[in-house]
């Protein structure tokens, strides 16, 4: 497990124990909760809801509030530039100045990235790894983290036939490759996360096998992100719906915390929360 500090902006995180990165998706397509906190620019009640889930999930315990405004799911057609930042931008404004944690923005979108920044936001995770064009230097702009995941195609053709010779080499040598990119960008190793991209352009046996060897990319030397709350290697594996993986994503989560992991990306913050924290006494206990 990496154990040092990782710069958010104004924030700092210690890493010497687990953190919770609670998801806030304001998409009306979203796989794992259909638009429940969707905020579109004229939506101000829909908004409201969706700042008081964020400050929940604080009160619960997560340390960073995750906001995304592109749905990822499999299939799904990307939103407009404007769509985008409409939905993102007005709860960044809000929660940066008021809750207690690090507001992250899930977006491979520069424009949104530099806004975000400028509002308060002390971190970008980039499903695209900043590969889009501009992305790389609007991150190195400011002083804020940023999370690298890896993703075989794009989400409306990444599950169509997902195929590696080693998914674990190959996943970190992409990893490695766009940790490169961004030190030579001018993003320090202290801002750089890593995340290798649970679903995204992956097979249930591709899914279990990097999840068996996570500790394998504690060699790239970065914090660990992982998200596997409520997906469908979940469902495959257990034969539930969306609604009733609860038990296997607080389980997959513990798992990962067990192999390294630093942030653990959640949609059900207060369980997952007490099961890291059984897992950290046991731990400190050794």
């Amino acid at each position: 497990m990496y154990t040092g500090t990782l710069r958010c902006g104004t924030r700092h995180l210690d890493l010497a124990r687990c953190h919770v990165m609670g998801v806030l998706n304001v998409t009306p397509d979203s796989f794992s909760d259909g638009g429940r906190w969707y905020s579109a620019a004229e939506s101000g009640v829909a908004r409201q809801k969706a700042l008081e889930h964020a400050r929940r999930m604080v009160a619960e315990g997560a340390t960073i509030i995750d906001i995304g405004g592109e749905s990822t799911r499999p299939g799904a057609a990307a939103p407009s530039v404007q769509e985008e930042m409409d939905r993102v931008l007005p709860l960044v404004e809000h929660l940066s100045g008021e809750v207690d944690a690090v507001i992250s923005v899930d977006s491979s979108t520069p424009e949104l990235m530099a806004e975000a920044i400028r509002l308060g936001a002390g971190m970008i995770n980039d499903v695209r790894a900043l590969r889009r064009a501009g992305a790389l230097e609007a991150a190195a702009a400011g002083s804020v983290a940023v999370c690298l995941m890896h993703m075989q195609g794009e989400p409306g053709n990444m599950q169509a036939d997902p195929v590696y010779t080693d998914v674990v080499e190959e996943v970190e040598r992409f990893l490695r490759e766009r940790v490169a990119a961004c030190m030579e960008a001018g993003i320090p190793r202290d801002r750089i996360v890593v995340d290798p991209g649970f679903g995204f352009g992956k097979t249930l046996d591709h899914n279990l096998t990097l999840l068996a060897h996570l500790d394998r990319f504690l060699e790239l030397g970065q914090p660990l992100l992982v998200g596997m709350s409520r997906k469908s290697m979940i469902g495959a594996v257990l034969d539930r719906p969306v609604g009733e993986r609860l038990h296997g994503s607080t389980a997959v989560a513990l798992i990962a915390a067990m192999r390294g992991a630093n942030i653990i990306r959640v949609h059900d913050v207060a369980p997952t929360v007490d099961g890291l924290r059984m897992f950290e006494a046991v731990r400190n206990a050794e």
